[in-house]
């Protein structure tokens, strides 16, 4: 099979990628395929099951038009400024059109150290490139911006962490991987000025890849800033309603698509608690599962700053411009956000946005004082709106709180359909999760396939699956999560 992949990212910023050839692997063995999205990237599945097919997944086989690279961008790294991070263990093989006509990437993960991997061995485990493509593509199907798992291939090559682990190399598809911290690389080159300096083509590349209209504004420039804020607004609005803990929200895993990138140590969170962390390096709470809001926010601000040359010659005019299009976010968060939570509770689409504030801050005080399972809870509270109150009501030990509560929400008669298809049966349960990569990682991929029928179809209960719907056993104690490098 001929694979046609296009070299624009390379061609158009040659200044921010290195051209590099993945590592030759020792022993391919496929562990995972998602043949959906490869039928989607007009990708024969049967032939990525064969050598060529596996050996092209790694970067071993490159189409001969392709040119891959690892990508340079900087980041705020929980907070400090690193100028110079890029793809240490990644490669762009480059950009396919898919059956859509739309353009996208295929990304590398753990194939081997690049001149970004700043000491490391640019390697990865079994263990964190499933948990990648279990996760994205549970999001995926929960109907959130993300990147997607193409494949994943263990490589016979072992891999030194904590322990000797096997390897693996994830085969990764995005919209893009421009990220904030694209342009914060950008920015710092000092390449800021006239139509060729490496800002201005960053910008217009990003807008013609995800913000075309923005090409039409007065202010396109701006236009794309406040394109990029209303996507993340919206983004981290569907995080919070589906209990999502992204972990590392760091400037350089901001996506300018939109789509959440770099799923480490992430994780749903069980009891509703806004403190929830659950990466293993965030000692302060930074990336906390309240604070993803507030923290987009701060990302986003670190953007606006790499665009100022591009807004305006008058920097108190460029940032004044910023500031007032900052309002964007909260607008879009607001909305999404709300419309969001009057599905999960079922309520009318026109009632008043005070009012269904109100329910679902009452709603999520209740839950958070009684350690109130957040997803198990919504879908009891769909069996609530027809008649079964007991499944919800049990969850809580203050019986009279929530007693209070139930009529008023019950008043408003909450559609149970609706709930249904907003509130999911199965998401990737941390415990099952480490119960599958841990079979994985022994060779065992059963568990996978079990876990990933139930998360790619979140919405749908079917008989059989009752432990993939339940929290975690008391005896699995509190949950951290690691980077994986």
């Amino acid at each position: 099979m001929t694979v046609a992949l296009q070299d624009r990212f390379f061609r158009e910023l040659p200044e921010m990628a290195v051209r590099w050839q993945a590592e030759s692997p020792a022993e391919l063995r496929l562990l995972a395929l998602n043949e959906r999205l490869a039928a989607e990237l007009g990708l024969d599945a049967d032939w990525l099951r064969s050598t060529d097919g596996l050996r092209f997944l790694v970067g071993d086989l490159v189409p001969s038009a392709a040119v891959p690279v690892a990508q340079a961008y900087a980041g705020h790294q929980f907070g400090g400024f690193v100028p110079r991070l890029g793809d240490g263990r990644a490669l762009l093989l480059g950009e396919i059109v898919d059956g859509d006509g739309r353009l996208r990437d295929i990304h590398l993960k753990g194939s081997g150290p690049t001149p970004f991997a700043r000491g490391g061995d640019g390697l990865a485990a079994v263990g964190p490139m499933l948990r990648e493509y279990i996760v994205s593509e549970a999001m995926h199907a929960l109907g959130v911006p993300t990147t997607r798992s193409l494949a994943v291939v263990g490589t016979g090559r072992p891999v030194l962490r904590e322990a000797e682990l096997p390897g693996a190399v994830l085969a990764r598809v995005a919209s893009s991987h421009l990220r904030v911290g694209s342009f914060q690389f950008a920015a710092s080159t000092g390449d800021t000025d006239g139509q060729q300096g490496l800002l201005r083509r960053l910008a217009d590349h990003a807008i013609a890849r995800h913000h075309p209209g923005a090409a039409e504004a007065e202010r396109p420039y701006l236009a794309l800033f406040e394109g990029v804020v209303a996507v993340q607004a919206a983004l981290i609005a569907r995080w919070m309603l589906i209990g999502f803990v992204h972990g590392v929200m760091n400037t350089d895993n901001m996506t300018i698509s939109g789509e959440t990138i770099d799923y480490g140590p992430c994780a749903f969170m069980e009891a509703y608690d806004p403190e929830t962390v659950f990466s293993s390096i965030d000692f302060w709470g930074r990336y906390a599962y309240g604070n993803q809001p507030l923290v987009a926010g701060w990302n986003l601000a670190r953007f606006a700053e790499t665009l100022l040359p591009l807004l305006s010659d008058d920097v108190e005019e460029a940032v004044a411009l910023a500031e007032a299009s900052f309002g964007v976010f909260q607008r879009e968060y607001d909305a999404v956000w709300q419309s969001g939570m009057r599905a999960k509770l079922g309520l009318p689409a026109d009632l008043d946005a005070r009012e269904s504030t109100a329910l679902a801050d009452e709603l999520l005080a209740l839950l958070k004082d009684n350690h109130v399972d957040y997803t198990s809870f919504f879908r009891h509270l769909g069996r609530a709106a027809r008649g079964d109150a007991e499944p919800a009501r049990g969850l809580f030990v203050d019986l009279d709180g929530f007693d209070a509560w139930l009529p008023r929400w019950q008043g408003l008669r909450p559609d149970a359909d609706v709930m249904d298809r907003a509130n999911p049966v199965y998401i990737p349960r941390n415990h099952l999760v480490e119960e599958t990569l841990a079979a994985a990682t022994a060779g065992d991929l059963g568990p996978l396939q079990q876990l990933l029928a139930a998360v790619t179809a979140p919405f749908d209960e079917r008989p059989g699956l009752d432990r993939y719907a339940s929290p975690a056993p008391e005896d699995f104690g509190k949950y951290q999560t690691f980077c994986g490098t």
